[in-house]
């Protein structure tokens, strides 16, 4: 049953889809799709308590039952997508009281948005119309709720992605370490010690997406915003990278966007150059 939630929102939407098609789908066909939508719903609510249960009978308490629950009945990148949700929408309130996550005093952020801003509008500005138009076409009352809630939430989640991308740069820490961000679907950190040279370098990746990555290719990893990266960072040492969905990797080369590439270079390097001729911390052995 751990595919009982993507199967019910998948089939919602294979539904939705075919009504405003135009597709005449019958009656009996409706009420036989919300009745297996309450089944499939109804027998994950009963595993999830099984699994609860069984937490609970172990000695663990409440709230770590519930952690356990989760963890063994939905599968992972359902709940690393609902937990990117979560946050990207935490920073809608960060976004407008101009707070920024991860950054201390004697850091340096890099923003990261620019190639990205007008098209994160243009698509705000879509799926408002279209909401508008939806809500003005479409006849059936069940229906209309039903893509309303969800056009409603595509708006919200669009500024949600944009607000996690400015409240989340890239970090420059002062003490020579590199934290790579994009909004809340990616976060790479890098210690001081793991940084062999950075220097500004601008490329148009071939993968096109956000996250390109080849092990084959020395183990190059490439986040990109806009279609276009214009830092390299290389590493000592392989470090370990997450997907937004789960999947793992080990990059020895890590290249990225920021706004402002030279001003991100001259302020690690600086930091880099003030960690590694900085005095010990550690006493003198006695002879």
């Amino acid at each position: 049953m751990k595919w009982a939630v993507p199967l019910v929102i998948a089939g919602e939407l294979g539904l939705v889809s075919c009504l405003l098609a135009g597709v005449a789908v019958p009656a009996p066909v409706l009420l036989g799709a919300e009745a297996v939508v309450l089944v499939l719903l109804a027998l994950e609510a009963v595993v999830l308590r099984r699994h609860y249960a069984r937490a609970r009978r172990t000695g663990a308490a409440r709230r770590d039952a519930v952690a356990s629950a989760v963890r063994t009945g939905v599968p992972e990148p359902v709940r690393r997508l609902i937990a990117h949700e979560i946050r990207a929408l935490a920073s809608l309130g960060r976004w407008v009281t101009g707070r920024t996550h991860g950054v201390r005093e004697g850091d340096h952020a890099a923003p990261y948005t620019g190639p990205q801003t007008a098209m994160m509008y243009g698509l705000l500005f879509v799926a408002v119309v279209e909401t508008v138009a939806l809500a003005v076409l479409i006849p059936w009352p069940v229906v209309h709720l039903m893509v309303l809630v969800l056009d409603v939430y595509t708006v919200l989640m669009v500024l949600a992605l944009h607000a996690g991308c400015v409240t989340r740069p890239h970090v420059v820490g002062a003490d020579g370490s590199l934290r790579i961000r994009y909004g809340s679907l990616f976060d790479l950190s890098v210690d001081a010690a793991r940084i062999a040279s950075v220097r500004v370098d601008r490329r148009y990746p071939e993968s096109g997406g956000l996250i390109g990555f080849d092990p084959a290719d020395d183990g190059v990893l490439d986040l990109a915003v806009g279609g276009q990266t214009t830092v390299r960072v290389e590493l000592t040492a392989p470090v370990a990278f997450v997907r937004p969905l789960g999947r793992r990797g080990r990059a020895r080369v890590v290249r990225f966007h920021a706004d402002g590439p030279a001003e991100l270079v001259k302020a690690l390097t600086q930091a880099l150059t003030r960690a590694r001729t900085a005095p010990s911390q550690t006493p003198d052995r006695p002879g």
